[in-house]
């Protein structure tokens, strides 16, 4: 039997503690690793399923690493929370993935993660082997990262069981996640809560909500269409949730248009973001990957 994943501990440029799960390859024709990178206060557990499906698949398993962003899940929290941005984040994984002495990969992230991989492609062009984005473009709707940070600005009732989590998820999020079931309700909640003195918590910073606070949501945001440029010529998989209120439709339409062969899922009865564990979404990503494998 597979082993699911080991633990990967390293330090940032300044001295902070850092985390990350690797997922070996089962054997056989390894392809390209694939690197997973969260949303804002989201964590590698995000990518367990996932992850365990591409390492282990029977055609080219590939390694994957899914990191923990300074602040979440087993990563040190920063005493400085003006470090929690995509600038310092992008160096934190160039940082775990030179420990690791991985030179190129496939980069699948969610949300934040894959704003990150924007300033990567900017930054370490030679590393990005191909790019999917979860439910993210280069530029974000205010209208959609104001619904964000209201709830996480919204104080929520003590949580005193896994049920009681799951539940709670699902009454804030069911409306554009009609699709879901208990099960994946469930691993949704295992996925964002910890453990702590007798209570289910989020599993992150609480000075992270700080990074939030002052954007006014009636301007148009900064967005990273320059950065999506440099993508240009690499293989891009966009996955967006029917309901999300984050990627407009405008949005993908211009992103097409810089893009010509993008590859594009939407994934009905979700929203942001969607869950990739779910549906035809694990293999159209094992496909997507196979095919880069093909002429790397």
């Amino acid at each position: 039997m597979a082993q699911p994943c080991r633990d990967h501990f390293y330090k940032a440029a300044d001295g902070l503690d850092l985390y990350a799960r690797i997922y070996p390859a089962s054997g056989g024709d390894a392809g390209l690793p694939l690197v997973c990178l969260p949303g804002l206060t989201r964590n590698s557990r995000d990518f367990h399923e996932l992850a365990f499906h591409l390492a282990n698949q029977a055609e080219r398993p590939r390694m994957v690493v899914a990191f923990d962003y300074r602040g979440r899940g087993r990563s040190g929290y920063d005493p400085v929370w003006t470090n929690y941005n995509v600038g310092v984040e992008a160096g934190d994984i160039l940082a775990g993935l030179a420990g690791l002495r991985l030179e190129r990969a496939i980069f699948l992230g969610t949300s934040r993660g894959g704003l990150i991989t924007h300033i990567l492609a900017a930054m370490a062009p030679a590393i990005v082997a191909g790019v999917i984005l979860n439910d993210i473009g280069p530029e974000i709707s205010p209208a959609g990262l104001m619904q964000i940070a209201h709830y996480l600005s919204v104080p929520s009732e003590p949580i005193r069981s896994w049920a009681e989590a799951a539940e709670q998820q699902r009454k804030v999020h069911g409306a554009a996640f009609p699709a879901l079931d208990a099960a994946d309700w469930n691993r949704f909640a295992m996925a964002i809560y910890r453990e702590d003195d007798g209570f289910i918590v989020p599993d992150y910073d609480p000075q992270l909500r700080n990074t939030l606070q002052g954007i006014d949501f009636g301007a148009k945001l900064p967005d990273l269409w320059p950065q999506f440029s440099l993508m240009a010529q690499l293989p891009l998989l966009l996955v967006r949730g029917e309901n999300t209120s984050l990627v407009t439709r405008e949005t993908v339409d211009e992103m097409r248009r810089l893009h010509r062969s993008m590859q594009y899922l939407e994934v009905p009865g979700q929203g942001h973001a969607p869950l990739l564990e779910t549906g035809e979404i694990p293999a159209r990503i094992s496909q997507f990957c196979a095919d880069i494998d093909l002429f790397r």
